[in-house]
């Protein structure tokens, strides 16, 4: 799908888009538990930017484990976005947001991030080079020594056992045992529809959009999860 596409489908998605998910909240949640820890040096007025936000869960989460950090809130789905904004408000913290209806290189923000989020956003970007640019422009908004945490899809669509993994993820996203047919559909959409890569190959991409330190730190089925940093001004 190219991005357009991609916008319109979570559009139409948007109402139902949480409760479709439900029953992987497990694996959102994991991802979760590590970001106090991944961002325990943040300043206490720090500024964080959350990349294709969606509906704001991890907005809302961040918002409590750091009561005093500001947000710069961008997604492109303006469905997506409404569902988020009006969670910001009944949790009491739109003050410390800004909202951004569009992708990430039509905001134009003179603040510098001291951390970005991007969760399930870049496997959506099929090209590679592509894909490092969306990372470039997210470390060109943050501060020397910024942390990024980044999740997508990822997996060796290659390799023999990838099709034992895929038939677990199929059973826990349909909550019914997949047969072959759902298998052979599944990977099928993850070879040609969306970028699911080797872990290793996410790694590249980031580190090639112009992070270092891109370290693994979670996986739950074909989800996996990597904090990094940019580069810090090195003295002379």
């Amino acid at each position: 799908m190219n991005r357009e596409e991609t916008k319109q489908l979570f559009d139409e998605q948007a109402s139902e888009y949480d409760q479709k998910w439900v029953n992987m909240a497990a694996i959102n949640d994991g991802i979760y538990f590590f970001l106090p820890s991944i961002f325990a040096s943040l300043r206490p007025n720090a500024r964080v930017l959350c990349v294709g936000a969606g509906t704001g869960k991890e907005l809302l989460f961040l918002a409590k484990q750091f009561p005093s950090i500001h947000f710069s809130v961008v997604e492109p789905s303006g469905a997506m976005l409404e569902i988020c904004r009006h969670r910001v408000e009944r949790g009491g913290f739109t003050s410390r947001c800004t909202f951004h209806e569009g992708f990430l290189e039509s905001f134009s923000d003179d603040n510098v991030h001291d951390a970005a989020t991007c969760f399930l956003v870049s496997h959506f970007i099929l090209d590679p080079i592509a894909r490092s640019e969306l990372f470039r422009q997210i470390a060109c908004r943050m501060a020397p020594g910024g942390v990024l945490v980044s999740a997508d899809l990822a997996s060796d669509m290659r390799s023999p056992i990838t099709d034992n993994l895929l038939r677990i993820w199929a059973t826990t996203m349909s909550d019914s045992e997949a047969g072959e047919a759902a298998v052979k559909k599944l990977k099928h959409a993850y070879s040609n529809d969306v970028a699911v890569l080797s872990p290793d190959s996410v790694i590249s991409i980031i580190t090639n959009g112009g992070f270092e330190s891109v370290t693994q730190f979670y996986q739950a089925g074909v989800v996996h999860a990597f904090f990094a940093t940019t580069p810090s001004i090195v003295s002379n």
